[in-house]
């Protein structure tokens, strides 16, 4: 095994894996001591599903995401340069507030700019519901699949920020590696009859999930909880958008 990791290419990947997982629980220590962000992602969850439920076109759905993901950054930063402030000095001092108040401000200016934005794009889809004029659209497969691992990852941090154990992508309850596994064998249920892609989509989902265990990252518990997650979600999003 480290005869294989000295080998360029997987010493690359090896150090990449580890930089994503770093920044990934960064995220999670933010959501952990941040009470705003924790609610952004909460939010960020329910407004990406509400808009696939509503139908968006593509270009909606890209803007509605992005002014998303503008305002969770935006408070990363806030939040990072709180810590930073408070490294620096614990003393009061008036150029420290000067600079937490201007970055919370930015929040703010996101947050509101945001919200502009999402009343130009849902306000009619919004008035049509309230007019009788909505039903469930239907979506294909490959951007439900996105969707479910989409959702299932903020699943995974959002559990593991309140367990407040474990990696995202290395160890913790759930397992996200084995949700995803399982979330994409679901996928491929639904788009192909052919029982020899299905038996190798589930051997290759379980062969995750039993690597997992092999390697004493996850307990059986994680694992379990973890394919259950992924099944479950992607199994409802299919039921519904899947026409």
């Amino acid at each position: 095994m480290k005869k294989l990791l000295q080998l360029p290419f997987l010493g690359i990947f090896s150090r990449w894996f580890e930089a994503a997982n770093n920044a990934i629980d960064g995220i999670m220590q933010a959501a952990k001591t941040q009470r705003h962000l924790k609610f952004h992602l909460l939010a960020a969850f329910s407004v990406l599903l509400f808009c696939f439920t509503l139908g968006l076109s593509k270009i909606e759905f890209a803007v509605i995401a992005l002014i998303t993901l503008l305002v969770i950054v935006a408070e990363m930063f806030n939040s990072a340069l709180e810590a930073a402030v408070d490294l620096s000095t614990r003393e009061s001092s008036e150029l420290a507030r000067t600079a937490k108040d201007i970055a919370a401000g930015a929040v703010l200016v996101s947050a509101i700019g945001s919200l502009v934005i999402a009343f130009l794009i849902l306000g009619p889809h919004i008035a049509g519901i309230w007019m009788g004029k909505f039903s469930i659209p239907s979506h294909t497969a490959a951007n439900i699949a996105v969707l479910a691992v989409i959702m299932i990852m903020l699943m995974v941090i959002l559990i593991k920020t309140h367990f407040g154990r474990g990696f995202p992508l290395r160890g913790g309850f759930p397992s996200g590696h084995s949700a995803s596994a399982f979330s994409l064998w679901i996928s491929l249920l639904h788009v192909t009859a052919n029982p020899w892609l299905i038996a190798c989509g589930f051997l290759a989902a379980l062969f995750v999930a039993a690597n997992r265990l092999r390697l004493k990252i996850h307990t059986l518990r994680d694992v379990f909880f973890g394919a259950l997650l992924g099944s479950a979600v992607t199994l409802v999003l299919f039921r519904v958008f899947y026409h």
